[in-house]
């Protein structure tokens, strides 16, 4: 299958928290490094005629206009943990520009969360100004966006199942700890992969460092680069000293294009 070019932007890379953490005095958090300062974890998808986010968390307006994004066609959901949607409110902004709805995509679950947590943009009687929303149910199907073809690649957040998505070669995986046989097949032959490392501890529902480089390696991705960090993985540039050729650590604006 052919595929268009594409161009991925890291517009978050922290965990729940973000990095530096409220009321933290730790190094990472008092880091003067940029690349220590990690919003929540999103990316943009831009190909020649389409744009898509991934996520839209608590930083999601910041992410915007940080990235002076103007057009968008489309946000596709991971899951419905507040980290991942608190932002959906500033769709507004789009709703006006744009002149017509926002098109969103999420499991189930995650659609039912939605609506249960922004009533007011499904009321019969809107509200001048509510977010002007269309939901699209996602299945294990793969979809179509504009000219983006999108896999969905099931994925555990501990009992949670979580959306992963792939395109092309690009595979985007976040809040997972494991990953069946068959999804495993799905990433499979990509050409990069981002993975979510918490931290170098073991953790109940996120992959650890050690197991996100070991599932790189087991894949054979040739390149992975790790997102959703907590500030005790460590400081940017000591852990990217510690990894493995092929591995790397994502930070906020980080683009890629293939």
């Amino acid at each position: 299958m052919s595929y268009p070019d594409i161009s991925i932007s890291f517009l978050g890379t922290g965990t729940s928290s973000g990095v530096p953490m409220i009321g933290c005095n730790c190094p990472v958090c008092k880091s003067a490094d940029l690349k220590d300062k990690r919003l929540r974890s999103s990316i943009l998808i831009q190909s020649k005629t389409t744009n898509i986010v991934v996520d839209s968390g608590p930083d999601f307006r910041c992410q915007m206009l940080r990235t002076n994004t103007q057009k968008l066609d489309a946000i596709i959901f991971t899951h419905p943990h507040k980290d991942h949607v608190a932002g959906l409110d500033d769709v507004r902004g789009f709703n006006y520009f744009m002149q017509k709805p926002m098109d969103i995509f999420g499991n189930e679950m995650t659609l039912e969360v939605i609506m249960r947590e922004f009533p007011y943009a499904f009321a019969e009687k809107k509200y001048p100004g509510a977010p002007d929303i269309t939901l699209n149910t996602l299945t294990d199907k793969t979809f179509q966006i504009g000219d983006l073809t999108i896999i969905p690649v099931p994925v555990w957040h501990l009992h949670m199942p979580v959306l992963g998505f792939r395109f092309g070669k690009f595979t985007y995986i976040t809040d997972a700890n494991r990953i069946d046989d068959k999804s495993l097949e799905l990433i499979r032959g990509s050409k990069v992969l981002v993975l979510n490392a918490l931290r170098k501890e073991k953790h109940i529902s996120h992959f650890s460092l050690e197991e996100a480089i070991d599932l790189a390696r087991k894949l054979d991705i040739p390149s992975t680069y790790l997102t959703h960090i907590s500030h005790q993985l460590g400081k940017h540039e000591d852990v990217s000293k510690e990894l493995p050729e092929g591995v790397y650590l994502a930070y906020d604006g980080l683009t890629l294009s293939f």
